[in-house]
């Protein structure tokens, strides 16, 4: 399985502190928006990634993430010319992706939970479609989820005016390969783009869509807006002071997962010099012993 991290779009809602610099490169707490998507998919297995962003802003994040050997993994950087929909991230990337399963997740969007990396892998040899389902207080700013007395999926709705239920689809999307041939059929919308939820109704007209609600205790932010922003920044400082553990730190995780090995990590370590993160990193090598 192979991964799509989607971070292009013009981050309007952020404006003006997105004017010159890319959404997802700003900071949530202590590191780049960009990382905690990245990490998703890292926990759940996934080391080769395509990051999907403008033409303005590929050098910045080349920059941030490099190649990914630094991580363990690899990045294919990808152009989305214009925002024209989340789905057309699979127009983009099929070539890369090459016939093979993929999950997509938005490059504003965060999760934490504990175990998830170890329930998101569980994905990997998937067949059809797994999407998930939350919570919030706004559905209408998200697409929408409706299930039926048995629990099946009853309907699928794109922003509704008038949601049928407070369950969001959070931007984490998992598929097998007919994913691409669906994208090439899809229509734009009436908003002139091609829609993630028109892709989860085709699976959902083959049978082939599962949706989960994500396990209690998880946390999920969208961090497109100024007070989504503040609230994952919020959120992340107050989780890793009370418990002393880093989240979304993708040498870490890489560490953790045997994809570096311990002097690819003291040469990390003494490339961060005498910052919190050496620190951090440090301490990680010497619980490991």
């Amino acid at each position: 399985m192979k991964g799509i991290v989607l971070a292009g779009g013009t981050g309007s809602r952020l404006w003006p502190i997105t004017h010159g610099v890319s959404k997802q490169l700003l900071p949530v707490y202590d590191k780049p928006m960009i990382h905690y998507p990245v990490a998703t998919l890292m926990l759940a297995g996934i080391r080769k990634i395509a990051i999907i962003t403008s033409p303005w802003d590929k050098e910045s994040f080349k920059k941030v993430l490099g190649d990914g050997s630094r991580f363990g993994v690899e990045f294919k950087y990808l152009i989305q010319e214009h925002p024209r929909g989340i789905a057309e991230a699979f127009t983009i990337s099929e070539e890369y992706i090459s016939g093979d399963r993929c999950a997509l997740i938005l490059g504003d969007n965060l999760f934490h939970g504990v175990g998830l990396g170890r329930h998101l892998s569980e994905y990997s040899q998937i067949k059809g479609a797994q999407i998930f389902a939350y919570r919030v207080n706004d559905p209408e700013r998200y697409g929408v989820v409706s299930f039926n007395q048995d629990g099946k999926i009853e309907t699928l709705e794109e922003k509704p005016t008038n949601p049928k239920s407070s369950f969001a689809v959070p931007g984490l999307y998992f598929y097998d390969n007919q994913v691409f041939e669906i994208t090439r059929s899809l229509k734009p919308s009436a908003r002139n783009e091609l829609e993630i939820t028109a892709v989860n109704e085709a699976y959902l007209a083959l049978n082939q869509l599962n949706v989960s609600i994500l396990p209690s205790g998880t946390a999920w932010m969208d961090t497109g807006t100024f007070s989504s922003l503040h609230d994952a920044s919020s959120y992340i400082r107050a989780i890793q002071e009370r418990q002393g553990s880093k989240i979304g730190c993708l040498e870490e995780i890489a560490f953790k997962q045997g994809w570096i090995t311990r002097e690819d990590l003291e040469i990390i370590i003494a490339d961060y010099q005498n910052t919190d993160f050496a620190k951090y990193l440090s301490d990680c090598l010497t619980n490991q012993e």
